[in-house]
């Protein structure tokens, strides 16, 4: 199974949140695409699948239940 990530590279970059690069219209819809697909693969994990990616149920509940313009 695919390790999930929420951020990609672009965004990785920055020193902090109040200097998000300016994204284009296209790489900002990519970027709300990638985050619902893996808050989607998020929510098919068992228990022991959050178990050994270090995250609880809670934790994982919270990320699965965020809006994709939310990182």
């Amino acid at each position: 199974m695919a390790l999930v990530t929420t951020l990609p590279d672009t965004v990785k970059r920055t020193a902090s949140r109040r200097q998000a690069p300016s994204l284009s219209l296209t790489d900002t819809l990519r970027l709300w695409r990638r985050r619902a697909r893996e808050r989607a693969e998020l929510a098919r994990f068992t228990d022991r699948e959050l178990h050994d990616i270090g995250i609880g149920a809670s934790d994982a509940l919270h990320e699965i239940n965020k809006p994709v313009w939310r990182a």
